[in-house]
């Protein structure tokens, strides 16, 4: 429990420095977000009527101190340029994307997790040799560049084959589960398979290094083969660090597929978030900066607690070196 409630407090005070580096970084942008908004003939008075409007003029302290109010009571605010509700905006487009980053994380778990077993438990040296020098290559092709080969080769209208969409997302959204997921395909593969084999290095190494343990060793003494060992107890003992890296990842998807939004013009989180940046809606962009910086902090979090649930040595190790 106290680790438990150490991790939290850690976890609420990087939430409080997060959003005061938020708030501050969009305010020192150059521009007037008044000026933007009223355009570029308005009179000096409508921009000082729309400045008053949104307590633009206020004190930074007290516009932080509003901003974070909000936001502890769920309430993100309106769009200074549309309007619209924040929350609502938001809501919209996390339904793109965070489907899409969960199929992009089991097409990436699909691809590095198998490839790096056999990386490692492959009877011949060639084949273990072959599955690295893919992974290396996969690991470095930009996701732009793999998006256009997917879309030559896959894309509807414009691929040799063209048999999944590739532009756009249905309008009826998820009311069509079908189209929505034909519309995620190749964005997910785009970003699965170029993550997968970046995984795929870290279940290789990570998998190694358990297989020299003599636990494996024991496991083969009794009669297990060495894949069989190396499968059902080397991938035992590396699941700490296994979750650790899929914790990671997850969490840099977040960011990585905005490349991936625009090039199929999907209206998700990664797309708004530069639509806004472009109009600068500083309220939206800065509420979305710091969801964002929160996911990342909460999937850290989650990270660390399950690490430690899988290996208990390290609940154990930490308050003893706090009283030393």
């Amino acid at each position: 429990m106290r680790f438990v409630l150490g991790r939290l407090a850690m976890f609420a005070v990087a939430l409080i420095l997060v959003s005061v580096l938020v708030f501050v970084a969009l305010r020192i942008l150059p521009g007037d977000m008044a000026s933007v908004m009223a355009g570029t003939n308005a009179s000096p008075a409508r921009v000082a009527a729309l400045r008053t409007r949104f307590g633009l003029d206020r004190p930074l302290a007290e516009q932080y101190v509003d901003w974070v109010g909000g936001l502890a009571r769920g309430d993100i605010g309106a769009s200074m340029l549309t309007g619209r509700s924040v929350a609502s905006q938001i809501a919209i487009r996390a339904r793109i994307t965070i489907p899409l980053i969960l199929l992009s994380m089991a097409v990436a778990l699909a691809v590095g997790l198998p490839a790096g077993c056999a990386a490692v438990l492959a009877r011949r040296g060639s084949v273990r040799s072959a599955i690295h020098m893919v992974a290396v290559v996969g690991g470095s092709v930009p996701a732009l560049w793999a998006g256009l080969l997917l879309l030559l080769l896959f894309g509807r209208g414009t691929g040799i084959l063209g048999v999944l969409p590739s532009q756009g997302f249905p309008d009826d959204g998820w009311a069509s589960p079908g189209r929505a997921l034909e519309s995620l395909a190749l964005p997910a593969l785009t970003v699965g398979v170029i993550v997968g084999a970046q995984m795929m290095r870290y279940v290789r190494s990570t998998l190694a290094e358990a297989v020299s343990d003599d636990s494996v060793a024991m496991a083969m003494a009794c009669g297990m083969t060495r894949r069989e060992a190396g499968i059902r107890v080397g991938l035992r003992l590396a699941m700490p660090q296994l979750v650790s890296v899929v914790g990671l990842t997850l969490a840099s998807m977040v960011t990585g597929v905005m490349v991936v939004e625009s090039l199929f013009a999907l209206p998700g989180l990664g797309s708004g978030l530069l639509q806004d940046v472009g109009n600068r809606d500083l309220l939206v962009v800065q509420s979305e900066l710091f969801l964002l910086a929160a996911l990342f902090l909460a999937i850290g979090l989650v990270v660390d607690l399950l690490h430690s649930l899988l290996d208990p040595r390290l609940r154990r190790a930490r308050p003893e070196e706090g009283r030393a």
